[in-house]
């Protein structure tokens, strides 16, 4: 029978195999069992459940008689499975397996193996074709997930080969890609392929998963989970790969990123101009020399510094640092072949391709007190190399600095990143076009597992397009990505403050093309960016205590930093299909206006109460509105029953302010808020040096209950302020740490 009409008589073929309606049970070509044999190779079944969500499938090669387990893997974040509930190796009619209050059914015949998992909604079913390997699926809803970069938002009707890095077509608008195997259905469910690797072809009703190598399908190894909650999902797939690791505080501030450099004064002096302007900065991130004339270090991959422009790297690294910037360098060239980890020693530390190796080339810079890295051009590496270069940025500075949060912004990872470190979107231009396009990338790669995120605001390659116009709605975008960081070419027009001097700065477009070419002088002559800039990097301070409290419970669940509105409204269509707005957090929408010249935004609201965040007015939601803009203004709505905590503004992380927190409510329904407090910078958090408090409001009653949840309980009470948003008054009361009800 010929391989086609055996899929289409197991039921794939067409909507409803997966999570469509239950399919008829195989008639095999004969009685007798019909051993299993992937692409020629006898295989054997291995079911296992993982958890009540998550179902295991394997197929594994057998060798004399034995079924070779898979491998443990980096990408993995515990590599001890449950054992399994059943091994098969030949196929008979209606063999069932139980998982939970599940059943499924397993048959086939010599061409393709069916798994169909029964529940009380309709049944869900995998494919796989016995001669290719190929795991044919049915494409129902919305697809998100795949990692970062290509076609966006739902994923659905496009092939995707999974290739890493930025020799894409697609790179200008949609950035670097960077592969996660994993797919995410708005219907309730999400798989995650982890062998073999393999393209994903979602362009029709029929999807399906193929191997690269055809002639090296085993062992196939992928994970199904299911579940109405589609925060639960974005758990599981956590448990499978791990949960975001916690990043520095300083982290979350703003990055000032740099390429050609004129001078050692030119380095100080701007790091001096962002504290008299007094406009909030974290970190001064350089770029390496050969990537722009005058960077960090004399070359790619060197770790010598530029003489000329660091004649001395550790007075003015610690000058920097005396004025409470964090310094972070640009590193390229891993080598191929990369394996181990940082902390190997012995014959394995003298291989050059060894991360422990590797890592020893950093630690004459590192100890000069730089607090973190940029990695960048790795596209050549395989996934596991990827992650054992992320891993060794996580784990070599703990070496050195053990009870220090580590940073490192990657260009390259796999499914596992969110365990070491940050992603950018790569070298994107500077256009309307693409701004609104890396609002999808950005929702998508949280939701892919990997939440610490962001862009170069204002783009990588300088177009006519980027005026002053386009960077202030850019940055007001990265105000609200997890990575708030200006850079690109000709670097200065990144500055908050440039696009009122009249000068470009280094231009450095010589060897770009397409659509790579200055602004109009006219637009450097702009008097209200530096402002706009400035009103952004306060707010992002003033809701640094929201912010951080919602990176924890990142940390803790895995749900994304920026959220696709279907996390929190999956029973609202309307609400589903939005990839230009989304949720900061659970309960601030964010809809950045990606159009030159609008006097106004389309905003679609899901159902509830809101209020605009800058005018504080009630807002019924289920509908889209139109609101009015100004170039100062991002639209910002906050949803009934949330409980924002908002701090004094900080010029960088860590600087004493007297103001006390706030506590700011919205009425119209009850709700609550769990604010996550700890030093910000070391691993105390781990062993119970933190705060939980639970702000809980009664919107009938008025009241708000606070309360501590678990960690550190202040030794004298601590002033709080409350108030209702919409109304002007303001309560302080002190807290001390048992329980405080407030009536507002």
């Amino acid at each position: 029978m010929p391989r086609r009409d055996a899929l289409q008589r197991l039921g794939v073929a067409g909507a409803g195999a997966l999570l469509g309606s239950a399919l008829p049970a195989v008639a095999l070509n004969q009685a007798s069992e019909t051993p299993i044999r992937l692409a020629g190779h006898e295989a054997e079944l291995v079911i296992t459940p993982v958890s009540a969500a998550t179902l295991r499938i394997s197929l594994l090669p057998i060798e004399n008689g034995r079924a070779i387990a898979v491998q443990e893997s980096l990408v993995f974040a515990d590599n001890q499975w449950p054992e399994p509930t059943a091994r098969i190796r030949s196929i008979i009619q209606h063999q069932t397996v139980a998982w939970q209050q599940r059943r499924i059914q397993v048959s086939g015949d010599s061409s393709a193996l069916k798994l169909m998992i029964e529940e009380t909604k309709p049944a869900q079913t995998l494919v796989v074709d016995l001669e290719t390997g190929a795991v044919h699926f049915a494409r129902e809803g919305r697809i998100f997930g795949l990692g970062e970069g290509g076609p966006q938002f739902d994923r659905s009707g496009q092939s995707y080969p999974m290739k890493n890095g930025e020799s894409v077509p697609d790179l200008a608008v949609n950035g670097a890609r960077l592969p996660i195997p994993c797919l995410i259905s708005t219907a309730g469910w999400a798989l995650f392929f982890h062998l073999p690797l393999g393209r994903f072809d979602l362009s029709a009703a029929e999807a399906k998963v193929e191997p690269l190598n055809s002639e090296s399908p085993l062992p196939l190894d992928l994970f199904l989970v299911m579940s109405d909650n589609p925060p639960d999902i974005m758990k599981e797939y956590a448990k499978l790969t791990g949960f975001p690791h916690l990043p520095p505080r300083w982290a979350l501030g703003y990055q000032q990123s740099h390429r050609t450099l004129a001078s050692r004064e030119e380095v100080l002096d701007e790091a001096k101009t962002f504290r008299e302007k007094k406009l909030p900065c974290d970190a001064l991130i350089y770029l390496g020399t050969g990537f722009c004339p005058s960077g960090w270090n004399t070359g790619h991959g060197s770790f010598t510094f530029n003489s000329n422009v660091f004649p001395d790297p550790g007075p003015m690294i610690q000058q920097l640092g005396q004025e409470n910037f964090k310094v972070v360098l640009h590193v390229v060239n891993p080598p191929m072949g990369l394996h181990g980890r940082a902390s190997d020693t012995g014959s394995a530390a003298d291989d050059e391709t060894d991360a422990a190796r590797y890592w020893q080339k950093h630690l004459g810079v590192f100890r000069l007190g730089v607090a973190g890295w940029w990695p960048d051009e790795g596209d050549a590496l395989g996934p596991i190399e990827c992650l054992v270069r992320n891993r060794m940025y996580w784990e070599g500075p703990q070496l050195e600095r053990p009870n220090e949060r580590p940073y490192a912004l990657n260009r390259n990872g796999y499914a596992g990143l969110q365990r070491y470190g940050w992603l950018w979107s790569g070298d994107i231009d500077s256009t309307w076009e693409v701004l609104r396009a890396q609002i999808a990338v950005g929702i998508n790669t949280g939701l892919s597992g990997i939440p610490l995120w962001g862009t170069d605001t204002g783009g990588f390659v300088t177009t006519p397009e980027l005026t002053g116009e386009l960077y202030a709605r850019w940055f007001q975008f990265s105000a609200f990505c997890p990575l708030f960081r200006s850079h690109g070419r000709t670097w200065k027009l990144r500055l908050p403050w440039q696009w009122n001097t009249g000068d470009y700065g280094p231009t450095e477009l010589n060897s770009y093309h397409g659509k790579a070419g200055l602004p109009d002088p006219k637009e450097l002559h702009n008097p209200e960016i530096e402002p706009i800039c400035r009103k952004y990097l306060e707010l992002r301070w003033r809701l640094m205590p929201y912010t951080y409290s919602v990176v924890r419970e990142s940390h803790d669940t895995g749900l994304p930093i920026m959220r696709a509105l279907w996390l929190h409204y999956p029973n609202d269509s309307r609400a589903v299909e939005h990839s230009d707005e989304y949720l900061w957090g659970r309960d601030i929408l964010v809809a950045p206006v990606t159009e030159g010249g609008a006097t106004k935004r389309e905003v679609y609201l899901p159902p509830g109460l809101w209020r605009d965040f800058w005018t504080e007015k009630e807002v019924e939601g289920g509908r889209t509105i139109s609101r009015e803009v100004d170039l100062a203004t991002l639209p910002l709505y906050v949803r009934a029953g949330a409980v924002v905590p908002t701090g004094p503004v900080q010029q960088y992380s860590g600087e004493v302010r007297d103001e006390p927190m706030q506590f700011t409510i919205y009425p119209g329904a009850d709700g609550e808020f769990e604010l996550y407090e700890d030093d910000g910078v070391s691993f105390e958090y781990e062993h119970g040096h933190f705060t939980r408090l639970r702000a809980q409001w009664n919107n009938s009653h008025r009241q708000l209950t606070l309360s501590s949840l678990e960690g550190l309980r202040p030794s004298e009470p601590r002033p709080f302020n409350f108030r209702v948003a919409g109304e002007s008054q303001t309560k302080q009361f002190g807290f001390d740490g048992t329980t405080l009800t407030v009536r507002l």
